[in-house]
């Protein structure tokens, strides 16, 4: 062999070995570019779940919204009526208390009107009313006190009795 072979069979061996340590270094490369890219691979896929359930959450957002604001509405309506309602009631409440005055004044004239009508009746004979008519409230035979009997005798008296017309004229 002479030296040119040896010399070309040396420079070949340290092409191959380079060539083996450029192989190495690229197969490492391309295995953690395999590995990032099944991770990356994985990322992608996490965060098209996670994009799903943000417009999952923002759907729901949206309905609780419009839900809210119905609602929301609603209560404001109810509470421009109560608030007019409110309003009205506080104008009409002088009127109102002037009536309810008026009315108790009313009252007054009327029961000191019934009460004179009362004490200016005439004393009227009474009569004794047939036994049938009579409720049994006591037993036959026992005596009846002027008050109880007086208490019977203004309850059941006829409609058409004299005092009756009085009583009606002082009502009014």
């Amino acid at each position: 062999m002479s030296l040119v072979a040896i010399s070309m069979n040396l420079l070949l061996a340290v092409l191959l070995a380079a060539a083996l340590v450029m192989g190495w270094r690229l197969n490492r490369r391309l295995k953690a570019l395999r590995d990032s890219h099944e991770g990356f691979a994985q990322a992608v896929a996490d965060l098209d779940a996670a994009a799903r359930r943000a417009e999952q959450g923002l759907a729901d957002l949206r309905a609780a919204t419009d839900e809210a604001a119905e609602t929301l509405g609603d209560r404001v309506s109810e509470a421009r009526q109560l608030s007019t309602r409110l309003e009205r009631q506080i104008k009409e409440g002088p009127a109102l208390h002037q009536a309810e005055e008026a009315e108790r004044a009313a009252e007054r004239r009327l029961g000191s009107l019934l009460s004179g009508a009362h004490e200016l009746r005439p004393a009227r004979p009474r009569a004794e009313p047939e036994r049938a008519a009579r409720p049994l409230s006591r037993p036959i035979g026992q005596p009846v006190s002027r008050m109880a009997r007086a208490l019977e005798d203004d309850l059941f008296d006829s409609p058409d009795a004299a005092g009756a017309g009085d009583l009606r004229r002082a009502r009014r």
